[in-house]
């Protein structure tokens, strides 16, 4: 790997992610022995530009980096380095450095799981969501049952868009479901990841 460390300092800039989330977790800085260290030990070490010498995260806390993959942007003078966290990352006690939980997201359906849970603890009669969530368990899981059958009778014929249109009305319903249930798409993640070998 190509690595252009900056001339007058001698570091490279290493943005952390998480391997999992995908979520940005910090930034450091190496210098080439720490990019050796890295290397070696499968723990991220950084160069400490306050304590002058390399500072391999968690040596203190026990809140370890471990390596998973480095990968240089285009320029070959910035470092994206994905881990696998072990606890928080921040100093201060929080999974980043910025104060974000690190969970995993999934784009605009995290944004309808959040949506979905405000219309079952703020109820408006203006809601259809609302309105299921009073008719109770049995009704949600009839309508994905129905939801179910529409999306195979759709699959069967050749209208794509009606197709998409009774796929996505399931899998509106079926986070509904969830939520009934007291659970969300990172629960049903965690069981699809302790199932994958």
């Amino acid at each position: 790997m190509k690595l252009n460390f900056d001339e007058t300092t001698g570091l490279i800039p290493a943005i952390i992610q998480d391997v999992a989330t995908k979520n940005v977790l910090m930034l450091g800085y190496m210098n080439l022995d720490a990019y050796h260290k890295t290397m070696e030990t499968g723990r991220v070490t950084f160069y400490s530009r306050s304590k002058q010498r390399l500072w391999t995260k968690g040596e203190e806390s026990g809140n370890f980096l471990y390596l998973v993959e480095i990968l240089n942007d285009c320029d070959d003078d910035t470092l994206l380095i994905k881990v696998r966290p072990e606890g928080p990352v921040c100093h201060q006690g929080t999974d980043t450095c910025w104060a974000a939980k690190n969970v995993q997201e999934f784009g605009f359906l995290s944004t309808l799981e959040n949506v979905i849970k405000d219309r079952r603890e703020n109820e408006s009669e203006a809601s259809y969501v609302s309105s299921l969530f009073k008719k109770g368990i049995n009704k949600i899981a009839q309508k994905v049952g129905e939801e179910a059958v529409e999306v195979v009778i759709e699959a069967k014929d050749d209208n794509q868009q009606l197709f998409l249109d009774e796929a996505a009305d399931l899998l509106f319903h079926y986070l509904i479901l969830l939520q009934a249930k007291g659970f969300d798409l990172n629960r049903i993640t965690e069981v699809l990841k302790g199932r994958h070998k």
